[in-house]
């Protein structure tokens, strides 16, 4: 379990607090989605899950291994694997499979795991087929495909997303989503989920929002998204989509507040 308690983080000593007592747990087999407006603490709280930063009190705890422990910061990354933004700052190789090997390389593992580890992380990912192409050649979707299997070929328990889909189109975005969704629930990954989407809020197990530092809600997605008011504070729009969704159920049509993409609109509609 990945957890944070009383979690307080500054930038700097007296500077305004990004974080303020955060407390939360991730368990395997959940996709925790974190949402709220710009310099709410999303960002800060995942760098906080594998020790890029370290709280400035309270604690942040990877199956028992405290973050802020120098004897324990590598078995805690191996434990957690991130994939930011924007894909191009996290791939490294000349080759798609050669970009995935990096971090396995880089733990000393015999050559025959490495190549193991390296195909079943593309294959997950969605990648077989390319592992010779050059990473610049690719899609956007599919360099995040990468991002990812880069971090799963560490073999991690957890996965951390810092706003994976906010450069993808809504192909490239539900491509991402999709193997992020097989991770939790079909192979038992926690999955963190840092987002600006409120779709990305539909898709999860869990929804956690962020405002000024604090938790102002931990809970189902569809009650986040039945609260405009909440909604709002979070920066969240649900878009056309939305609008669609509430005329819709205003007529009494059985569209769930989380359908928020045309295909699960029209799937509530023909059941």
């Amino acid at each position: 379990m990945l957890s944070f308690i009383d979690v307080s983080f500054a930038y700097a000593p007296g500077a305004a607090l990004a974080l303020d007592e955060v407390s939360l747990t991730l368990e395997p087999g959940q996709v925790l989605v974190v949402v709220g407006a710009n310099g709410s603490g999303k960002s800060t709280l995942a760098r906080l899950c594998d020790g890029l930063l370290t709280p400035s009190s309270g604690g942040v705890l990877v199956d028992g291994l405290d973050t802020s422990a120098e004897s324990s910061v590598w078995d805690v990354r191996v434990k957690v694997g991130m994939v930011f933004q924007d894909p191009d700052d996290q791939i490294v190789g000349t080759t798609v499979d050669e970009d995935c090997a990096f971090g396995p390389e880089n733990l000393g593992l015999p050559s025959p795991e490495i190549v193991a580890r390296v195909a079943a992380a593309l294959g997950t990912a969605g990648l077989t087929g390319l592992e010779r192409r050059e990473p610049h050649l690719l899609s956007e979707g599919q360099k995040q495909r990468l991002a990812i299997a880069g971090a799963l070929a560490m073999e991690p328990w957890y996965l951390v997303f810092d706003e994976p889909t906010a450069m993808l189109d809504p192909a490239g975005r539900r491509s991402a989503m999709s193997v992020i969704a097989r991770l939790a629930h079909e192979r038992g990954h926690g999955v963190l989920l840092v987002s600006h989407d409120a779709a990305d809020v539909a898709a999860a197990d869990r929804a956690l929002a962020l405002s000024a530092g604090r938790i102002v809600f931990d809970g189902r997605p569809q009650d986040l998204l039945s609260d405009a008011e909440l909604l709002a504070t979070c920066g969240l729009d649900t878009g056309s989509m939305g609008e669609l969704g509430d005329a819709l159920r205003a007529l009494g049509l059985p569209v769930p507040v989380t359908a928020l993409e045309a295909e699960s609109v029209v799937d509530s509609l023909w059941r």
